[in-house]
């Protein structure tokens, strides 16, 4: 009676995830029947849930629209995703893990004073950074869309929290083996620390890729215009092309899945050691 019960369980928690996991791609599936449609069938009063036909060559009038460089913008978006990741996974790490780990008697202070940063809203910084880099010259380029967002106090939160918490044993090792700071961090705690660096880079290019307010300030030449930025060009209050609209979603959406499905296992790692919720 016992196992009968455990196989019902068992079967009712399967059809429940898998009914959960339709619901979760419907949207999904919607923005590639979309992508695959024509404008007909998009509008249509008459919706059916596959289109009469799959219009492929939506895709390639995507790359071949010569009012928006969509190449151009997915390369932008990659290389600002992946530098503002580096960045700030080298940066931040570096000052969580000196806030948590080097002696010095303002240590508490300085972290405190970067945490404050998070209680000042985006908007009342957003002037002042526009014109520091105008000033600097820096519109429409990539130092511009990259700079500014190097440094998120979040992100040092999390590794000086990390840093607290990481084995002492392991860097009085590298310090008997005469290993300063610098070369412990490098050789001892990067190794070991993958789980947090994957979560928190993770975090940080969905926020660089999916960012669209900065760019759309900054990037003022369509040479400079990020995937986001070239997603809001198809609905102007002239046209609105919904075929191209929703066949460049779902290649905006791509590179975030293949950048999941790569780091999950660090992910989910990261997030049960360090704490994100």
């Amino acid at each position: 009676m016992d196992d009968a019960l455990v196989r019902v369980g068992r079967a009712l928690r399967l059809v429940l995830l898998i009914a959960l996991a339709l619901l979760f791609l419907i949207p999904f599936y919607l923005l590639v029947r979309n992508g695959l449609s024509s404008e007909q069938d998009i509008t249509s009063p008459q919706w059916t849930f596959f289109p009469g036909e799959l219009k492929w060559g939506n895709v390639r009038e995507l790359f071949d629209d010569p009012s928006v460089p969509f190449a151009r913008s997915l390369l932008n978006s990659a290389l600002i995703a992946v530098a503002t990741t580096v960045g700030t996974l080298l940066l931040a790490s570096l000052a969580g893990y000196g806030l948590a780990r080097i002696p010095y008697r303002h240590a508490n202070k300085v972290f405190y004073g970067i945490l404050g940063t998070l209680l000042v809203p985006a908007a009342v910084t957003f002037v002042p950074s526009f014109v520091l880099v105008s000033s600097l010259g820096w519109i429409s380029t990539l130092r511009g869309l990259i700079v500014p967002t190097l440094f998120p106090a979040f992100a040092c939160f999390v590794f000086r929290q990390y840093f607290l918490g990481f084995p002492r044993e392991l860097e009085d090792a590298a310090q008997v083996d005469g290993l300063g700071y610098w070369r412990t961090y490098w050789l001892v705690v990067v190794p070991n620390a993958r789980p947090v660096f994957a979560a928190v880079g993770t975090i940080v290019f969905l926020g660089a890729w999916n960012s669209f307010l900065w760019p759309l300030v900054i990037g003022q030449d369509q040479n400079s215009w990020t995937v986001q930025v070239a997603l809001s060009s198809f609905t102007t209050s002239q046209v609105v092309r919904l075929h191209e609209l929703f066949v460049a979603a779902v290649v905006s959406v791509l590179p975030l899945l293949l950048v999941f499905l790569c780091f999950q296992r660090w992910i989910v790692a990261g997030v049960e050691r360090s704490g994100i919720e």
